[in-house]
Order: structure tokens, then C-alpha cells, then sequence
């Protein structure tokens, strides 16, 4: 079975023009298929502070206002989105940008309130691998945005770690899937003040554990979440890491 390595990135990476630089070198270098899946939550969060929103978080999910869906949108998959597939260009990636609403990519449905109204959040429903696998077998490479839709005409907002661990689990059926979860850190950090303190494995009982003490908190849970779900669906490969991580096997390794 053919390897396929979906990268998700975010945090600072997006907002640091030579970490950037440096992410799209490398995962250019990346011969066989590939995924791209960008967040964008800081730009966004700037954006809607400039236009007299205020961010709202819950356990470093965004709550998603019709306001801040339209402003989301805009940052996701058309600031970011154009920006990241063009630098790709430029180092001979075939990219194409796309939201899930392309091509009914990403069928979604609005997040259910229970303890909390998450707004226009959009958990993922389904997954047109058929369009996928025909994309990467004729070379083109897919940059996500973690923007999805309803079917109903309806864009929700859904979190970019969920769209990769998503896709990974999804194309596991046709590929040997390798998911990367690539942010500022080298890794999952024992001590977050400490940047050398990367776990070089993390199992469910050590997160669950650390996240009791406070060390893993805030945008890693979902992160961490999303990337147990992966490995418990039996996705090959799935680790935490920095930039350097995209090409070797730097950063945290999921077990179970």
C-alpha cells in the first residue's frame, strides 16, 4: 500500500514568514502523496479584534458566531488558503486550496448545543475519498482550510486537527497513512517552560495523566484528542511535532 502524509499545521508557524518558509521547503520535498491542512486561528483572532470582535474559547475550541463564521472564512480559505498554495507553486507543488464545501470534500453538520453552543461549528460527517484518492494518483496535492459545509448551504467552522485526524482515518482504507500535527514546538513538552521537554512517546495514560496536572492544556487537548482518535482507528503513523519533524521523525510519537 502506497504511504500518504497528511501535515497539519498552525499556531505561530502561520504567522512566522521563515518558520512558513520553511514548512512549505520541506513538505515540497515530499515525493509520494501528501496532504496540507492549515489552521489560521491567530490571524483570525487578530482580525476579529480589529473589527470589534471578541474571541471566544472554550478549552482552545472557537465558539462561532455568524460573525465571526463570515470573518473565519475569510482568513481560512482565502488569506491563508491562496497564500499557502501559492508558495507551493513556487517550489513545483501541484496545489490546489480547497474548503470542504469543494467538491463536497468534507460533509459536515452543525455541533449539537448541549453544555455548551459551540455556534457554527461543524462536526465531520463524511469524507469524499473518491475525489481525494483521484486528485493525489494524478499528482495534485489538496491544501485544506478548516472551513466544511452542511450540504444545506451552510459553512461551518471545524477544527483543522479534526479535518487531518478525519482524512487520515478515512484514507487509511487507501493508503498507509503518516499523520504529522507540526506547530512551533518540537513536540509535546513535559515542562511548557522548558522546550527541550519533548515527550519522544506519549500514551493515553500519560496525556490523561499530564492533563490532570495542567501541563497539556488549552489548544493541545484538541490537538492530542484528535490525534488518539487517529491511532485508535489504526492510522500508521501519528506524531506531535516542529518543522524539522515534517521530513524525519522528530517531535512526539502517539502510541496507545
Amino acid at each position: 500500500m502506497e504511504t500518504l502524509t497528511i501535515i497539519k499545521i498552525g499556531g505561530k508557524l502561520l504567522n512566522d514568514e521563515l518558520a512558513l518558509n520553511q514548512v512549505v521547503t520541506s513538505f515540497s520535498k515530499i515525493k509520494k502523496p501528501k496532504i496540507l491542512v492549515h489552521g489560521g486561528g491567530k490571524r483570525a483572532s487578530e482580525l476579529c479584534l480589529k473589527l470589534g470582535l471578541e474571541p471566544q474559547m472554550n478549552e482552545g475550541r472557537r465558539i462561532t458566531d455568524q460573525a465571526t463564521l463570515e470573518v473565519v472564512t475569510m482568513v481560512y480559505a482565502g488569506l491563508i488558503n491562496k497564500k499557502l498554495v501559492s508558495l507551493l507553486q513556487n517550489f513545483d507543488c501541484n496545489a490546489i486550496g480547497v474548503s470542504g464545501a469543494d467538491g463536497n470534500l468534507i460533509h459536515a453538520q452543525k455541533r449539537p448545543s448541549r453544555k455548551m453552543d459551540y455556534g457554527f461549528v461543524g462536526d465531520v460527517k463524511n469524507i469524499n475519498t473518491t475525489l481525494l484518492t483521484n486528485f493525489l494518483k494524478k499528482g495534485i496535492t489538496p491544501v485544506f482550510c478548516a472551513i466544511t459545509h452542511d450540504g444545506n448551504g451552510q459553512l461551518l467552522n471545524t477544527n483543522a486537527d479534526t479535518i487531518a485526524s478525519a482524512l487520515a482515518i478515512a484514507l487509511s482504507d487507501y493508503f498507509e497513512v503518516d499523520l504529522k500535527f507540526c506547530f512551533e514546538k518540537e513536540g509535546v513538552l513535559a515542562d511548557p517552560t522548558d522546550d527541550k521537554s519533548v515527550f519522544p512517546v506519549l500514551s493515553k495514560v500519560d496525556y490523561a495523566l499530564h492533563q490532570q496536572k495542567g501541563t497539556i492544556s488549552e489548544g493541545m487537548i484538541p490537538k492530542l484528542d484528535n490525534a488518539f482518535d487517529a491511532k485508535k482507528a489504526k492510522v500508521n503513523k501519528v506524531m506531535i511535532c516542529g518543522v524539522y519533524g515534517i521530513l524525519d521523525q522528530k517531535g512526539t510519537e502517539i502510541c496507545l
